[in-house]
């Protein structure tokens, strides 16, 4: 009886496993030859260029340390838990890059995460959200692509773990968390509604950032848009638990995305300040609200306006009261010196340009992350609001003065509980910010 037992066993694990392999293996597709001058149209090529520009793709294959380098030929380090990942080439060289690759394999690759070579691609690519692209968009994508500039180029060696045992292991990654399929319009919705969504949840895959993930790297399915911390920052909750006491509307959010400030709630800065800057505002109009469109439903923004007048008109007194003198506070007195002549703001309403801090997501968060690295970092003119840029406070603040400066500002601006440990945290910080950059004048 055991030794059937043990046989059947066996049996289900032979054949599991099979499965598994069945699951999991890929062939190689051929290379091809270099697409030839004018095989696509100069319509195809632009449609490319606004999909790329949808999903950012130079941004996330563009080497930035190290003096930057050429244009999507890779070398892009993206930091996770388990190492630093190095972005690949995705230029048309035939050696370094993708020159060798058909449509098909570039389909292939966005669709189900496999490479032209039959390996399983690191999630770092995000095929979990570029699998709702539509065929047509991928398709003009390659045609953009493979009529760009060839630069041969290697990216250097990954430190994660799998890319250096066999990749076959994402599949059973994959099995948990990764579900292929294209885009379903939900028909309670409109087609503005659906266009949002659509790009939201594919090309421009806004969860890859504003979703916690899990221990094995997957975002966490009943935390969707939660917000996350990317490269020390924290990517700010895109629903209803974003805490900031004015909501984020559909035209604050088309403003921001568009432009790269909200009147209300200030600049995009650090990750978020080349989306708007480099990428959306290279995009139909149309679809950047249809994205305004889709988060404002997401974090229901209707239900939840009327409070904004009353939140609204508090921070402009709690603003003007910096100015109006001396203070016994020592902390409100080294906010003064240091960020009161550059935020202080009136009623009715904050000037554009001069953020309203008591408005801003980076006091409301449950950490002071973003309040720090803007400290350290500035905003350089080419963030935030266009040709605006703030100082930075690098060698001018020591951790001492931002961690009093933090915890100024969170009992005078906010409601919520106060912030510990912020001496450390403003260390911490520090570390993440190796050179000050070049501040820009205003």
């Amino acid at each position: 009886m055991i030794k059937r037992i043990l046989a059947a066993v066996v049996g289900l694990a032979v054949v599991g496993g099979l499965g598994f392999l069945w699951y999991a293996w890929y062939p190689a597709l051929p290379k091809v030859a270099l697409p030839k001058s004018g095989q696509f149209s100069a319509a195809q090529i632009e449609r490319g260029r606004i999909v790329a520009a949808q999903g950012y793709c130079a941004e996330c294959h563009t080497r930035q340390d190290l003096g930057g380098g050429p244009t999507l030929a890779g070398d892009y380090a993206m930091q996770s838990p388990f190492g630093t990942i190095y972005s690949p080439n995705i230029t048309p060289d035939p050696e370094t890059g993708i020159g060798g690759w058909s449509e098909e394999a570039l389909a292939r690759a966005m669709k189900l995460g496999v490479s032209r070579s039959g390996a399983h691609l690191l999630p770092a690519f995000v095929y979990d959200h570029f699998t709702k692209m539509t065929d047509s968009d991928i398709s003009d994508l390659y045609a953009w692509l493979m009529t760009q500039p060839a630069v041969h180029m290697t990216h250097r060696e990954n430190t994660f773990p799998l890319s250096i045992t066999p990749r076959i292991v994402l599949a059973g990654w994959k099995m948990l968390f990764f579900r292929p399929g294209d885009f379903k319009p939900d028909p309670n919705h409109d087609a503005q509604w659906n266009r949002g969504a659509y790009l939201a949840e594919g090309a421009s895959h806004c969860g890859s950032c504003h979703t916690p993930r899990n221990l094995l790297g997957a975002e966490k399915s009943g935390s969707r848009y939660d917000g996350a911390v990317v490269d020390g920052w924290i990517a700010p909750p895109l629903n209803e638990h974003n805490p900031t006491p004015v909501v984020w509307t559909e035209d604050e959010l088309f403003a921001y995305l568009r432009y790269g400030v909200a009147p209300l709630h200030g600049p995009a800065g650090g990750p978020m300040s080349p989306v708007p800057h480099q990428f959306l505002s290279q995009i139909p109009e149309s679809d950047v609200r249809a994205i305004a469109h889709y988060f404002a439903d997401i974090d229901h923004a209707a239900q939840r306006v009327s409070g904004d007048k009353a939140a609204l008109e508090l921070a402009m007194q709690q603003s003007k009261r910096d100015l109006l003198g001396p203070t016994t506070d020592a902390d409100a007195t080294l906010y003064q010196g240091a960020c009161a002549a550059c935020h202080y703001n009136a009623a009715p309403s904050p000037v554009l340009g001069r953020p309203e801090l008591a408005l801003n997501s980076a006091l409301w968060l449950d950490e002071p992350n973003d309040l720090f690295m803007v400290m350290l970092r500035g905003l350089t003119a080419p963030e935030g609001q266009s040709g605006v840029a703030m100082p930075s406070f690098y060698n001018a603040l020591s951790d001492h003065d931002m961690a009093r400066i933090a915890a100024y500002l969170r009992r005078t601006r906010t409601t919520r509980p106060p912030w510990t440990d912020l001496e450390k945290k403003a260390a911490e910080a520090r570390k993440l910010v190796e050179i000050p950059p070049v501040n820009s004048s205003h």
